[in-house]
């Protein structure tokens, strides 16, 4: 009988003791651990924050602070090997595959909104930009009004999607004909070869896809921006553990200065300097251990 009680007492404490620390990881990074692989949903086309580089590869900005994220698991969780998988997203499944658990976190240029927040959680801002217009020279559009009558492409699903509507309601444009796209590579695509006359995104990227396009000096970027945008990499709701354990590897990057030549590797290319504004932000989002 002393046994039994002995061995019930056990599996009891067992149990407690594999519930207390399933809750303390909390559940993404008892996933990861159980598994010993944690998914990064990345966006293919976002350049300079996450795209395929010429070797087929992954890379970016974001991409960067996302496996600076990476190695604070694995450190996190004392684990000798952790296995890095990418997985494509769009503006339309990036929040689906995060919130059924297909990815662990995102690393693009996703803008923190409090209604996004209805459903993801976002780490640190990395980044501020907002909406602009990217045009082809020979359609002449020079302001945010002159785009009456033309046709804009945008990706479905983005906050750059609700802002160029609420724009277009705003300043009672008329005959503005929107396309939507799946990607920027798409939106870009049809840009350059004149089925576009603009395409809106963020102005950064816009930067980005200037500088990648075959024929760069037939586009610009409207000075005007349509909205304020503040960059950051989602997660799930609800899980303060992974939250600290990210956000504490973001604080280190930005305390340390070492966001200042990551920036430069990424920015500097396509003619982008650190804003003094953004940089103050990195200082402010710099918390101490």
């Amino acid at each position: 009988m002393k046994r039994i009680i002995s061995t019930l007492l056990g599996a009891i404490m067992m149990i407690a003791c594999y519930a207390a620390t399933a809750q303390e990881l909390g559940p993404t990074l008892k996933k990861i651990k159980d598994s010993g692989v944690i998914t990064i949903g990345f966006r293919e086309s976002s350049v300079p924050f996450s795209f395929y580089n010429e070797a087929g590869k992954p890379a970016g900005y974001a991409v960067d602070l996302c496996m600076r994220i990476v190695d604070s698991v694995k450190k996190e969780l004392k684990l000798e090997r952790l296995e890095t998988k990418f997985t494509p997203v769009s503006g339309q499944t990036r929040i689906p595959l995060l919130v059924n658990g297909t990815i662990d976190l995102e690393c693009g240029s996703t803008t923190n909104t409090f209604t996004r927040q209805q459903q993801v959680d976002f780490l640190y801002t990395m980044f501020v930009t907002g909406s602009s217009i990217i045009t082809r020279n020979e359609a002449k559009i020079k302001r945010v009004s002159d785009l009456s009558g033309k046709v804009i492409g945008v990706a479905l699903g983005t906050e750059n999607e609700k802002t160029l509507k609420d724009r277009i309601a705003k300043d009672q444009l008329t005959n503005v004909r929107l396309v939507y796209v799946k990607d920027h590579a798409e939106g870009m695509l049809a840009l350059e070869t004149g089925r576009l006359d603009a395409y809106t995104t963020d102005e950064v990227v816009s930067y980005g896809l200037i500088a990648k396009a075959k024929q760069p000096k037939q586009l610009s970027v409207l000075p005007e921006l349509l909205s304020f945008a503040p960059y950051g990499i989602m997660i799930r709701r609800d899980d303060s553990s992974f939250r600290l354990v990210a956000n504490r590897a973001l604080a280190d990057v930005f305390r340390s200065g070492e966001i200042k030549s990551i920036y430069a590797k990424w920015f500097g290319p396509i003619g982008f300097p650190l804003r003094p504004d953004l940089e103050i932000l990195f200082r402010m989002q710099a918390v101490p251990d």
